[in-house]
């Protein structure tokens, strides 16, 4: 894949905001008769709420985004499930086996484990959805994930057999597992969506199962009851779902609103039960009874194209760093008490003693413009600069990138007497020219894709898709490595502690802000999970 998310919208659970369409009928006063308005006198619990946009697609293996993610979390549900904690529980499969070596994992699917129609959830359903996944011929953007299988990368890569990937039914209930190595995050790995599974005869019958209420078919909490593309998905509870006591809610209603003013007045007018808070509401809404403010696994960052003069230089790219005060970027522009980044990994994610992976390796950039100009004079000397060649600044277009590009332009200007230009180009354009290294200096952004910090870090090895700034280095490669395989977890963490400061003494990316999760709740509303590797839970959610 390495798509790991370069998206800047507003969703349910996200901070990340940026102003689009709004659907036709979106802030109007809820008529009447209108079946799912939050303001109906029914005995059914509706909860209300906003995916944003339409989702990239339902089916597990295609719908690697956050807009595809929070649909697919609660239709469907894999072998782990992020329990309340955030960390890896039993899901579809109730119990496994771990072989001596780490190598083999052995699952046990729940005998009363049903997908939506009544059939049951099995091994093979799950082995069809793997092998689909890494089927060059899907062109999955989530295959990457995979790679940790035996024989997953080399079949991705059209140089092995789909016969060698070792994901295999041993009966109707029993899945067997081989690693290429010991993977430590190898059951938190599996409560990404893109290892869900997927009902092999429905699909072999009808290979766009995924695309419409009618055919989709659903292992998890809820059912699709009906789809309205690009503007509305109702949910209704799943009687086939193997834990369905447990689920409180009877519908879910999903409005499809990309604005964020929009989706406020929506939540104003009782029209949803959450909403993001527009940025310029913050400094009036942040601190209101009515916020729920969590972590969510995420970084704003800034890429160096090392290719192009002058950041083949580590001296001026630790200058352009220092020059940035991150703290004012977090809280006069981005505002909603995001925090600022002084590393790359995210807080939230807890070592093998108990702490936090941020607090452990601590700040390993700053803020210090009188470094900055020593540093860049020093850089300028060794390349023999008399004056600095242009620099071009490069953001994908929104409203959001905008201020933090202009901030960052301003303080450049103030603190090291640079003159940056400033480009913006729509998403598919710009992803493109970032992965060609066509740009200069780059705006990108990063979530998640599961609850281990070598997901980000493994961005910047060597020949990754997501590396994008040209640099190479074996000894940052072989952290990584050990980082995703020493089957010795204190160990395989102190690897992944190496990469990080590794990677800020080379600075071929810069941070500037952790994500977080800010989200206004209506009264009455309670038990939403928002874990902070970014989808959301609606399995224990309640409403008044």
């Amino acid at each position: 894949m390495k798509k790991f998310l370069f998206l800047l919208f507003v969703f349910v659970i996200g901070s990340v905001l940026i102003a689009c369409t709004a659907n036709e009928d979106a802030g109007k006063e809820p008529e009447e008769k209108e079946d799912n308005s939050v303001e109906e006198a029914s005995d059914e619990k509706i909860l209300q709420l906003n995916n944003s946009e339409e989702p990239t697609s339902l089916n597990p293996s295609i719908g690697f985004d956050q807009l595809s993610w929070d649909p697919l979390n609660n239709l469907m549900e894999g072998l782990t499930r992020l329990d309340e904690g955030s960390l890896a529980a039993p899901g579809v499969a109730e119990k496994w086996d771990i072989s001596d070596d780490k190598l083999t994992y052995t699952f046990y699917i729940r005998d009363d484990a049903n997908w939506s129609n009544g059939d049951p959830v099995t091994a093979a359903d799950f082995e069809y959805a793997w092998k689909y996944m890494l089927d060059p011929e899907t062109a999955s953007e989530a295959a990457f994930l995979a790679y940790v299988i035996k024989g997953g990368e080399a079949y991705n890569s059209d140089e092995g057999s789909v016969d060698d990937v070792a994901v295999k039914a041993i009966d109707e209930k029993t899945l067997e597992v081989i690693l290429e190595a010991p993977t430590g995050y190898f059951l938190d790995l599996l409560t990404n969506p893109a290892f869900f599974p997927i009902n092999h005869q429905v699909a072999e019958e009808n290979p766009n199962w995924h695309a419409e209420a009618d055919s989709f078919v659903a292992n998890g909490p809820f059912m699709l009851e009906s789809w309205e593309h690009d503007k509305e998905m109702v949910f209704a509870k799943n009687k086939e779902y193997w834990d369905t006591d447990a689920v409180k809610l009877d519908k879910v209603h999903f409005a499809m609103v990309n604005d964020t003013n929009t989706q406020y007045q929506m939540f104003e007018s009782g029209e949803l039960h959450t909403a993001g808070i527009p940025p310029e509401l913050s400094d009036e809404l942040i601190d209101g009874d009515n916020v729920y403010i969590g972590e969510s696994g995420g970084l704003e960052f800034y890429r160096f194209n090392i290719t192009k003069e002058p950041f083949q230089n580590k001296k001026i790219r630790h200058a352009f760093s220092s020059a940035i005060n991150r703290d004012d970027i977090a809280e006069y522009v981005v505002k909603n008490k995001v925090e600022p980044a002084y590393g790359f990994v995210s807080p939230g994610f807890t070592t093998p003693s108990g702490e936090d992976f941020r607090d452990v390796n601590g700040d390993l950039v700053s803020f210090d413009p009188e470094k900055a100009k020593q540093l860049l004079e020093e850089g300028m000397e060794e390349e023999g600069y008399e004056e600095l060649p242009p620099v071009v600044l490069n953001y994908n277009t929104s409203d959001l990138n905008k201020a933090v590009a202009e901030t960052i332009q301003d303080m450049l200007k103030e603190n090291l007497d640079i003159n940056v230009t400033l480009e913006n180009q729509e998403w598919g354009v710009y992803a493109e020219a970032q992965i060609n290294l066509e740009l200069h200096f780059s705006r990108s952004s990063f979530l998640n894709d599961y609850n281990d910090p070598v997901n980000l870090l493994e961005s910047f090895i060597t020949d990754s898709y997501m590396n994008r700034t040209g640099w190479s280095n074996e000894e940052y490669d072989a952290l990584i490595a050990k980082g995703k395989s020493e089957a010795d977890e204190e160990k395989r963490w102190e690897a992944l502690f190496e990469a990080e400061k590794l990677l800020a003494e080379e600075l071929v990316v810069i941070p500037i802000r952790f994500y977080n999760t800010v989200v206004l709740e209506a009264d009455g509303v309670s038990g939403i999970l928002r874990h902070p590797v970014g989808y959301f839970d609606l399995k224990y959610a309640d409403v008044e």
